[in-house]
């Protein structure tokens, strides 16, 4: 009995499908620590973005996540990417494997393809300023700070209950308040977007997480809206932008790599 260790077979690790019909690669910036060339396999003109890869389940940690990505930002330099999920690694270690799912899902990947052309995914993540915001709330409530005005010099062990119904009000006006920016910033960049995709938030203090897909020719116009909120509003919170991503958040392409 051998108590070597089974090494993996080899296959094709896909990272995107874009429009392209002659032969294309990025260099050896492959998904692990081989350099695997990244490249380019062709069927009429859709082509994936592959580098060869053990057979393996990639863990979703940091350096994994971030070299897939580094891969579709080089790929959206030049062209329309469809990201494909993480750990899609097809069984075949040869160019006709990767042929045949292109040529299997030709209309749906070239359907796809003409959604997004000329697109791109722009991320938008907006965090309330604490203490400006408490502030304005203090000022605008007039209830909430006449209650906290009456309790300041009281002494904190016989005004527990009341303390804590200013803090169950300001919690209810927190959200209100955060409700109304969410609206507001929400109102002056829908028009300029195709489509927008509303995340979960990450705390009380984070007023939007959101992704816009957004034609590229519209791209500067929603930079000035951006830019036009921070200066109207930066005083109660912070812009946090990010420019250029593939459409993680628009495109969920998930590919069937058995069997084919």
């Amino acid at each position: 009995m051998s108590n070597e260790l089974e090494i993996p077979k080899e296959g094709k690790y896909i990272y995107g499908i874009i429009r392209n019909a002659g032969p294309i690669d990025f260099g050896p910036v492959g998904i692990g620590k081989r350099d695997d060339l990244v490249y380019g396999i062709n069927f009429n003109d859709i082509t994936a973005i592959v580098s060869n890869s053990p057979i393996i389940q990639y863990e979703a940690r940091r350096v994994n996540m971030t070299t897939h990505e580094k891969v579709l930002e080089a790929v959206m330099e030049r062209f329309t990417v469809l990201p494909v999920r993480f750990s899609t690694i097809s069984e075949h270690d040869d160019n006709a494997g990767i042929e045949r799912i292109l040529e299997k899902d030709y209309k749906k990947f070239d359907e796809m393809l003409q959604k997004m052309e000329g697109k791109k995914e722009l991320g938008l993540k907006v965090l309330a300023h604490e203490t400006p915001i408490y502030e304005s709330i203090i000022e605008k409530y007039d209830d909430i700070r006449s209650l906290r005005d009456k309790l300041i010099n009281l002494p904190v062990d016989k005004t527990h209950y009341q303390r804590m119904k200013v803090g169950e009000m300001v919690a209810e006006a927190l959200k209100k308040e955060t409700g109304n920016y969410k609206d507001i910033i929400l109102d002056a960049l829908k028009p300029l977007a195709e489509d927008v995709k509303i995340n979960d938030n990450y705390g009380e203090m984070m007023i939007i997480n959101a992704a816009f897909l957004i034609k590229n020719i519209s791209e500067p116009a929603f930079d000035k809206t951006v830019n036009d909120l921070d200066e109207k509003y930066g005083r109660f919170m912070t812009f946090k932008y990010v420019g250029t991503l593939p459409p993680y958040n628009f495109v969920n392409l998930v590919i069937n790599t058995k069997g084919i």
